[in-house]
């Protein structure tokens, strides 16, 4: 044949077959696929984007990078995409069980679309119908849907093909329960423990009978669970609330404190369960046993002394039987074993504040602040330690930092340019003081703090009544009950020499807890003297004998 015709054959087959990729490219693309995956798995998932994305684009087809695209998506909590994602996948291989479980998945996400996961999970069980999972997700579908008698359906299914399960009989115990068959629903359970041994069906039986205050029926079905299990905590944590319940003291403290020294019994479980204790019971039952929750506390930190559900919670306890430096110690351990952790700071600042330790707080914000630097919250705690302090140059500076930080919040904002304002006051520096109260006026006319504390430090200068009586009403209008703001206008109100309008004020901020605040108790009785009305003036100021000295303005 002749070359030239050989050739002209050979570019036609070169149109009309796809282009394959050589070896040298495939093994680029499997190199980037695995590099794609192990990076989704690291959980460095915008780089496994990146590189999946890149394979799509070569390769439309490929499966197994929407797939991985999907799950990428997911893991970004973003399920329309994932959705999409995952039906390129299914689209080009239907018969791939993994790619129909992932997309089917994302429909069970949302209550809006309980009916179509419903529908795509029933279809995936008759296309797969050996997959046990989809039958337990459909009977969870189906019972969040209010199908219940599709749901008590499908795990009739599940347990004749694989027979009953702790799950099958529980998730039945709850449909009946809610469906208010509460007889039929522990018949469920007593069947279940008739055949088989389950210290867990056997403490959701002491549950009930507890709930129905059958305090030794309880008893006995948590007694049977640990005589299968002797550690089982459910049913030891059962059995000891029967004995609480019914003040068998001595008895559940017993209980308590074997729980509190076994190491088996995991700490976060003691931690709720104490929490959980003293939300339910007053501060007679803490003050009453203290000495025996003292020791529930001490057995369980020695058992696992730097665990931080337990720290966390015997600080809360101390705080809470008020022993201040007790709590302040744990919380600090709480803090010293989860240094990374906000919360743990801020569970110590709080513990400080209580105690009024303000040079410990200004230390201990300092920490946080240098750890955490975007969160504000260890600034705004240390200045109100400085502010305590007396330390007002210091204020400012935090009020600098926070307001550097606020950028684009407004709340943070006003705060910032308000608490300058007041600690430049208080140094003398009424200027720069001003134009930072005009900043936050500017940002928020309405603003009613720096509204009612512009205006009285304008009258404590005798300058400008006028704007200062305009600034305070609008501060008593935005908050009507407040005493500082109703002090500060009808103070104004009596230099502008209007006392009778101003008694109605100071009366209002006497009914709004004024009574305590031995400032407006001394401008109320200058009032009433101006007023002529001697004997009510004498009458205030016996009881404002009563009261500590006012803060220095």
């Amino acid at each position: 044949m002749d070359r030239r015709i050989i050739a002209i054959i050979a570019f036609c087959m070169m149109m009309v077959l796809p282009a394959w990729p050589s070896a040298a490219q495939q093994s680029v693309r499997d190199e980037a696929f695995i590099r794609g995956v192990s990076a989704y798995s690291a959980g460095r998932t915008e780089a496994a984007v990146k590189l999946l994305s890149t394979l799509v684009k070569v390769d439309s087809q490929d499966d197994a990078a929407w797939y991985y695209l999907g799950l990428c998506a997911i893991s970004q909590k973003d399920m329309a995409a994932a959705r999409e994602y995952f039906s390129k996948a299914v689209a080009i291989d239907s018969t791939n069980y993994w790619y129909r479980d992932a997309l089917v998945s994302t429909y069970s996400f949302g209550a809006e679309d309980l009916d179509e996961a419903i529908a795509q999970y029933e279809k995936l069980r008759r296309d797969f119908p050996k997959k046990k999972d989809q039958q337990f997700i459909l009977v969870r579908l189906y019972y969040a849907a209010g199908d219940y008698a599709s749901a008590l359906s499908s795990l009739d299914e599940i347990e004749g093909a694989y027979g009953k399960t702790d799950a099958s009989v529980m998730t039945r115990f709850r449909i009946l329960s809610d469906q208010d068959k509460k007889e039929e629903a522990q018949a469920v359970l007593k069947d279940y423990v008739a055949e088989y041994s389950s210290p867990y069906a056997l403490s959701i039986l002491g549950d009930y009978e507890m709930g129905l205050y059958n305090d030794d029926a309880a008893r006995a079905y948590y007694d049977e669970a640990l005589s299968l299990e002797s550690g089982y905590f459910p049913a030891r944590l059962g059995k000891a609330e029967t004995f609480r319940l019914t003040r068998k003291y001595p008895e559940f403290f017993s209980m308590l404190k074997e729980m509190a020294s076994d190491a088996e019994v995991p700490a976060n479980m003691k931690a709720g369960y104490y929490m959980d204790l003293l939300r339910s019971t007053d501060q007679r039952f803490a003050t009453t046993f203290r000495p025996q929750l003292d020791s529930v506390m001490t057995l369980s930190l020695e058992v696992a002394p730097a665990d931080t559900t337990l720290l966390r919670t015997a600080g809360t306890y101390y705080f809470y039987v008020g022993e201040t430096d007790k709590a302040v110690s744990t919380f600090r351990k709480f803090r010293d074993a989860a240094p990374a952790v906000p919360a743990a700071h801020v569970a110590y600042i709080q513990a400080l504040v209580s105690g009024e330790d303000w040079k410990a707080v200004t230390q201990a914000c300092a920490e946080a602040e240098e750890a955490f630097p975007d969160n504000t919250y260890f600034l705004q705690a240390g200045y109100i330690a400085k502010y305590n302090l007396k330390d007002y140059q210091g204020v400012i500076e935090k009020a600098e930092k926070l307001l550097s930080k606020a950028q684009g919040d407004t709340t943070k904002t006003l705060e910032a340019l308000s608490l300058m304002g007041d600690m430049k006051v208080r140094i003398g520096q009424e200027k720069a003081a001003y134009k930072d109260y005009e900043k936050a006026l500017k940002i928020k006319p309405d603003y009613a703090p720096v509204l009612n504390n512009y205006a009285w430090n304008l009258c404590l200068k005798g300058k400008n009544l006028s704007r200062a009586a305009k600034m305070a009403r609008r501060a008593v209008e935005l908050e009507p009950k407040n005493n500082s703001y109703l002090d500060t206008y009808g103070w104004i109100l009596h230099l502008q020499g209007n006392d009778i309008e101003a008694k109605l004020f100071f009366k209002q901020a006497i009914i709004n807890g004024g009574k305590s605040n031995p400032t407006i108790m001394a401008h109320y009785i200058v009032v009433l003297e101006a007023l002529g009305d001697k004997d009510m003036a004498d009458l205030y100021r016996e009881q404002l004998k009563k009261l500590p000295p006012p803060e220095d303005e």
